[in-house]
């Protein structure tokens, strides 16, 4: 057996009790150190709690398409109920100065006689149904030229409406919104837009009026002659019904015009 010299013999001893001592050191470190990092956490976790208050925090500052179009659609209905209000209001200060100032009178009954033919009354009577829509392939299209003969366009819209009111409709609405000489059907995606709300497929438009003369009038379309190709080949939706009453809301957004100016 090697024998250990004494002077070795003590610096071993030594280092292996500062390496004993080093790592007591350290191992206490740790155990100060592991509730102090528990609670940090901890404050945070409930610092974060209180701030987000059930909120995804992550989310501020980039809000989606979808959230923006809600919000949107909430400030309009909230618009649209404040102007419905003051309409209301004007309309009941208007009658009751009618009655003691004949100007006022004068004026409100040469109103009155425009409203039925403005649209600003609601009317029912017989006419047709006619509804457009998407098709709907089982396998999404990858060709563009197909693929934009699948969707309901501004054109065909507007082709429909433009031939009702050939054929003599006294009234038309589109997905419930009455359609007056200012409206402008619009789409917007595979969206249609009208009076300020926004209608996915299919499109429903109603026409009150003589029958025979509004549907021959939908055949002799050449704005509509393509979208029926379209119906045959790709499976465009183009049902066309008669119906005994249709019933036209009043039309109740703003009649207001507004034209260009030239620039000076």
């Amino acid at each position: 057996m090697t024998r250990i010299p004494p002077a070795l013999f003590t610096r071993l001893s030594a280092r292996a009790l500062f390496d004993r001592k080093g790592t007591n050191r350290r191992s206490g470190s740790w155990q100060l150190l592991v509730p102090v990092v528990a609670l940090l956490a901890g404050l945070l976790a409930a610092t974060t709690a209180h701030t987000a208050r059930g909120t995804d925090l992550r989310s501020a500052g980039r809000s989606d398409v979808a959230d923006l179009v809600r919000q949107a659609e909430a400030r309009a209905g909230a618009d649209e109920a404040t102007v419905k209000q003051l309409q209301s209001q004007v309309a009941a200060l208007t009658n009751k100065r009618a009655q003691s100032d004949n100007g006022i009178s004068v004026i409100k009954s040469a109103a009155d006689k425009l409203s039925l033919p403005a649209g600003l009354v609601a009317v029912s009577g017989p006419g047709i149904t006619l509804t457009l829509d998407d098709a709907h392939p089982s396998q999404p299209e990858t060709d563009p030229e197909k693929a934009n003969a699948e969707v309901v366009h501004q054109s065909d819209m507007q082709a429909a409406v433009n031939a009702m009111w050939a054929g003599g409709a006294e009234a038309i609405v589109v997905m419930g919104q009455r359609v007056v000489a200012t409206s402008a059907v619009r789409c917007v995606g595979s969206t249609l837009l009208l009076n300020g709300r926004v209608f996915s497929p299919p499109f429903s438009i109603g026409a009150i009026g003589p029958v025979d003369s509004m549907r021959a009038a939908l055949d002799q379309s050449s704005g509509l002659r393509q979208y029926r190709k379209d119906a045959s080949s790709y499976g465009l939706g183009y049902e066309l019904n008669t119906k005994s009453k249709i019933s036209a809301p009043a039309y109740d957004a703003p009649v207001t015009l507004s034209y260009a100016t030239v620039g000076r």
